[in-house]
């Protein structure tokens, strides 16, 4: 097989690939709970402790084989070491940004704040309860948004009763505020 088939661009281990971080507004700090943080760190232990070393032992072997050019176990251990890698790049930097905000800190509160509770009613009488999080915690399918998200940005700050608007593409949304809740104090 002739190497221009197997050989992997000069550019592999550019940020290219990386995965894109959302963006963090001008002069704002990545917020994140304690959990997300936690989260993220034993993510990157995970690869740095476990499966870096796994990958390194299986392209060592692969590379004592001989021929690298027709070598799967080689070729496809580099290109992993690679994504590797580039996560454990991305992980750093995600944490080294990160400012933990502990929301218990406003247990009993009704105000919204990073990390409160929300339940909320459209004008058609539907309710929603979404918590707000890091950006890199999200998780719509679960009721977790972030806190640069429009609906976030829209009713930070307000109180239990209070009626937000919301400005979508599809236009202005009155949202009444009916429960802000807080995680208790651990």
């Amino acid at each position: 097989m002739n190497k221009a088939f197997v050989k992997e661009t000069d550019n592999d281990d550019d940020e290219d690939g990386a995965p894109q971080a959302p963006p963090i507004p001008p002069g704002s700090k990545n917020y994140i709970t304690p959990a997300g943080y936690q989260r993220i760190k034993d993510e990157l232990l995970q690869l740095i402790d476990v499966e870096r070393p796994e990958v390194v032992k299986v392209v060592h072997w692969a590379a004592s084989n001989g021929d690298r050019s027709e070598n799967g176990d080689y070729i496809y251990g580099k290109r992993r070491l690679r994504e590797i890698d580039r996560r454990i790049r991305f992980l750093t930097k995600r944490l080294d940004l990160a400012a933990v905000v502990d929301p218990s800190v406003h247990h009993g509160s009704d105000q919204i704040f990073f990390g409160a509770t929300v339940t909320y009613a459209k004008p058609d009488g539907e309710e929603h309860t979404i918590t707000i999080v890091g950006i890199d915690e999200f998780d719509p399918l679960h009721g977790k948004i972030s806190w640069i998200a429009p609906v976030a940005r829209a009713i930070t700050k307000a109180r239990e009763g209070d009626t937000v608007t919301l400005r979508t593409p599809t236009g202005v949304e009155e949202l009444e505020i009916l429960e802000v809740s807080y995680p208790a104090p651990a």
